[in-house]
């Protein structure tokens, strides 16, 4: 028998999609471009491991670390900014996030030694974690809700975008200014906030819980951020456990790819640069193509069939032995990864309690990017001990990540269109 609220949600997709006023989309540009330039930072840092290992004398293994702490530190971040963005508004709260993860990752390149590049990396995921839980509610509480599903992949898609970015960036400058002039391009974000502050508005739902006289952390009297989590501790189990294996699918096929393409396959930068940019650009396809579909056919059954995609492309992605082989596993594997994560801004933000939605949808995601985090670590280990096959320690991570995905999205909840009041 058909669900009635799938059936709702499928007539409403076939209707022609209501405009968007300025307002709406000056929003969506804003948290696509934060996401996009935060993954930018992030991402630089992965095709710089042999770099900075080689600076400070020291294994890929060690260095790795630093991708751990900026992925461990973000559930901080979105807990900490997600309850500011409740309580004082989405807006402000993004600009200061932009802010912060752009000045910290342009430190990183004053970094004196390994120490002080860790501590720091640690604090810019800390700043990193703040931006997706905030820049995503702001939008999905601004659109129709007939849109969320094709604004939710454009909203993904800004992360391959940023990976892509910083692809390009290696390609044409990490052979003229090294690995410390790399991360101070990360400063470029921070121009983001002039658009912010001059054309974005703050979140029509926030707005009318002000207006009403209601606390902006109003339905959660009880205590604090956490005490309202807590009330919603089954979703947020599911969430979290959701969310780990989003982050091994994703995180466990783009931080060690690059050090993949150099040290098995002995690539160089233009070379691995080229890769990285036709990967990402499957992402993009992939995220607005099955962010798109999941307004038709639903979250969870969007999400099945992109981490499905993932199993027969393994072999390709993880065992090519040419240059184009490795470029077309690149661009399928991402397609589908991306594919699958075009759902979640969507889905997270409709299945969250609505009083505690900037802080709620982020938290769950970087808890579970929390228990995802030492996949660096973890692969370049495996890596290590089988003669530095990389390939093999990506696509034993990768599949099992895959089959979880399928098995914990075929069991769980969804509220696709749900009114986000």
């Amino acid at each position: 028998m058909t669900d009635p609220a799938e059936l709702s949600a499928a007539n409403a997709f076939a209707e022609p999609a209501p405009s968007l006023t300025r307002a709406q989309r000056a929003a969506i540009l804003a948290s696509y471009l934060g996401w996009t330039l935060d993954a930018f930072d992030f991402f630089l840092m992965v095709f710089l491991l042999k770099s900075i290992a080689e600076t400070f004398h020291a294994d890929i293994k060690a260095v790795s670390e630093a991708l751990f702490l900026t992925l461990a530190a973000r559930p901080l971040g979105a807990l900490l900014f997600g309850w500011a963005a409740d309580r004082y508004g989405r807006r402000p709260v993004l600009m200061l996030v932009i802010v912060l993860f752009s000045v910290l990752s342009a430190a990183s390149g004053l970094a004196r030694s390994l120490g002080e590049l860790l501590a720091i990396r640690a604090l810019f995921g800390c700043a990193m974690g703040g931006e997706w839980g905030v820049g995503a509610s702001l939008v999905m509480e601004s659109i129709p809700a007939r849109l969320r599903g094709r604004v939710s992949g454009l909203l993904q898609a800004g992360y391959p975008s940023g990976y892509l970015l910083a692809s390009l960036a290696f390609y044409l400058f990490f052979d003229a200014i090294g690995w410390r002039g790399m991360f101070f391009l990360g400063l470029a974000p921070a121009l983001l906030v002039l658009v912010i502050r001059w054309q974005v508005t703050e979140s029509p739902s926030f707005l009318a819980g002000k207006a009403e006289g209601a606390s902006p952390d109003a339905g959660t009297k009880r205590g604090s951020a956490l005490m309202a989590i807590a009330g919603h501790w089954r979703l947020a189990l599911y969430l979290v456990a959701l969310m780990a294996a989003f982050n091994f699918l994703s995180h466990g096929t783009q931080d060690m790819y690059p050090t993949f393409l150099q040290k098995q396959h002995h690539l160089n930068t233009h070379t691995t640069g080229t890769i990285a940019a036709i990967m990402n650009i499957g992402a993009i396809i992939g995220a607005l193509i099955i962010g798109s579909l999941s307004e038709r056919i639903g979250r969870r059954r969007a999400i099945i069939l992109a981490a499905a995609l993932v199993l027969p492309v393994l072999p390709l992605w993880a065992s090519a032995g040419g240059v184009v082989a490795l470029g077309l596993g690149a661009f399928l594997m991402q397609a589908a990864v991306q594919g699958a994560w075009a759902v979640v801004p969507a889905h997270l933000n409709e299945l969250s309690p609505p009083a505690i939605r900037a802080m709620f949808p982020g938290f769950v995601y970087q808890l579970g990017n929390l228990i995802a985090s030492r996949n660096s670590v973890l692969q370049a280990g495996i890596a290590q001990t089988h003669h530095d096959n990389y390939g093999l320690a990506m696509g034993l991570v990768t599949g099992m990540a895959a089959l979880t995905l399928i098995g914990l999205s075929a069991f769980g909840p969804e509220k696709r269109g749900q009114k986000l009041d």
